[in-house]
């Protein structure tokens, strides 16, 4: 996924026939009617899931794969490169409409719904019902703490901010052709991202155990785990891009005019940064 070099094919590169989508849909398939079969408990369910995720991990690897090799025997032109800024801007764009929607989501339950519920409440009903948030709702009575912006997440703020800059360094480096440079502060933004996930594996795990937090603690509690929990899915999904873009970093890929593929990967990680900043001041300060 990288702008044509010198003398590159002028027009737009049609690629061969390729067996790649349709593994995909298969997979697709497989993961859609085994997870229908789960959840009517049918033992072939798990199995059927099972093998659409491995059948997709494969699709995964082979296509990109296809790709990588095309965009290095430099068959892609200014007009590929153009429509794959376009794609990745757009994928961008839907993943800000995902988050978007638990962000509406969470607005509506905190600034709407619970004011309106401690209005209306009728006392013989609810008597106990406090209108504030965290709301422990009207029939929820299992005691639960909500988790301070101190600690593990401002120090997970710490660790995504300096990753951004450490992966703006790597991108300098590259156009600079200081490969080496590139690949230390590269490998440093990777290692930053996974010890962010491995905090935030110990803290949903203090939340559970001593908080008892969980997602089913009501609204305050799924719609906790729902922002931070698909939060934490990006970062793996952006580490495991950048990883990748290492090896290929290994491997000589990428010059100073040609990386589309890294800057792609960059775009989304400084993605996730911007996500987590949201979370950070909307569900762990402002509590």
């Amino acid at each position: 996924m990288s702008a044509a070099a010198p003398g590159a094919t002028p027009g737009y590169y049609v690629p061969h026939p390729s067996h790649w989508p349709i593994t995909g849909s298969l997979a697709l398939l497989l993961m859609g009617s085994g997870a229908a079969f789960w959840f009517n408990e049918y033992p072939a369910g798990p199995w059927m899931v099972a093998a659409g995720f491995a059948c997709l991990v494969f699709m995964m690897f082979g296509w990109f794969g296809t790709v990588i090799g095309e965009s290095e025997r430099h068959l892609y032109s200014k007009r590929v490169d153009t429509s794959f800024r376009w794609s990745m801007s757009w994928f961008i764009y839907s993943e800000v409409m995902f988050f978007a929607a638990f962000f509406g989501a969470l607005f509506y339950v905190r600034n709407i719904s619970v004011p309106e519920l401690g209005a209306i409440v009728s006392k013989p009903i609810w008597p106990d019902y406090a209108a504030q948030w965290p709301t422990e709702g009207p029939y929820f009575t299992a005691p639960f703490a909500p988790i301070s912006a101190m600690g593990i997440p401002l120090l997970n703020t710490i660790l995504l901010l300096s990753s951004g800059i450490t992966l703006t360094i790597a991108h300098h480096a590259l156009k600079a052709g200081n490969r080496g440079a590139l690949k230390r502060w590269l490998f440093l933004t990777i290692a930053l991202g996974f010890t962010f996930l491995g905090f935030q594996a110990y803290e949903y795990i203090h939340l559970h155990q001593e908080y008892n937090l969980k997602l089913s603690t009501g609204v305050y509690g799924s719609t906790f785990y729902m922002l931070t929990g698909f939060h934490g899915l990006h970062v793996f999904v952006g580490a495991t891009m950048l990883t990748v873009m290492l090896f290929r970093v290994f491997k000589g890929h990428f010059d100073a005019e040609r990386h589309f593929a890294f800057e792609a990967a960059a775009w989304y990680w400084h993605f996730v940064d911007v996500v987590w900043l949201l979370l950070f001041v909307l569900v762990y300060w402002m509590v």
